[in-house]
């Protein structure tokens, strides 16, 4: 892959990981709700279950979902659904969470087996794939595209849940709190519009 072209990558893979949507919005809200510390096994799940998604529909998942569409549709809608519910326990969520029982922030597995579900996720991976392999070399620029996304994925996410924890104290007066959870859910349900189309 040319470097031009590699560089058009990546500044892709950038544009489309630190650009609102599901993840972000979960990450924000998990850094304000549980702080950056607590947040890493999120982020980490996000990274290694887009990379696998990724690698996924370069080896052959993307022609599976453009040949069954049913396939993608169900994917779509059952992505969508477990986004309401998520919007559903941050919206109603009312205190900061220290550790306490009840309260905890998505597992590494949840995030990594949410991205096989999450609409944007499946949007960016075969947009990546479909614009930056190369027939001739495909094997190794699916590879190269799985080393551009995984190049900026944690830098992009962890800027969410960053900032997120650096609104903690603010947000630990239980009003400002309870209106940033409800307009944290209203968002993450807005970010699946274009999506569900």
């Amino acid at each position: 892959m040319p470097l031009d072209t590699f560089l058009a990558l990546v500044l892709f893979a950038f544009t489309t990981s630190i650009t609102p949507g599901p993840n972000n919005m979960m990450l924000f809200a998990s850094g304000v709700n549980f702080g950056f510390r607590r947040t890493i096994p999120h982020m980490l799940g996000i990274g290694v279950g887009f990379l696998s998604l990724l690698i996924g529909v370069g080896l052959g998942l993307g022609a599976l979902m453009q040949s069954v569409p049913l396939v993608y549709t169900v994917l779509k809608f059952a992505g969508g659904a477990y986004l309401v519910w998520i919007a559903w326990k941050i919206g109603t969520s009312r205190s900061l969470s220290e550790g306490s029982a009840g309260a905890r922030p998505m597992t590494f597995l949840g995030a990594a087996a949410f991205q096989w579900v999450n609409p944007k996720a499946w949007v960016m991976a075969v947009t990546a794939m479909a614009t930056y392999t190369n027939p001739a070399y495909y094997i190794p620029t699916v590879l190269l595209v799985g080393v551009a996304f995984a190049l900026v994925n944690l830098p992009s996410v962890s800027t969410w849940a960053g900032f997120g924890s650096a609104l903690r104290d603010w947000l630990s007066v239980p009003v400002r709190l309870k209106w940033f959870n409800i307009t944290m859910a209203l968002l993450l349900v807005i970010s699946l519009w274009p999506m569900l189309r």
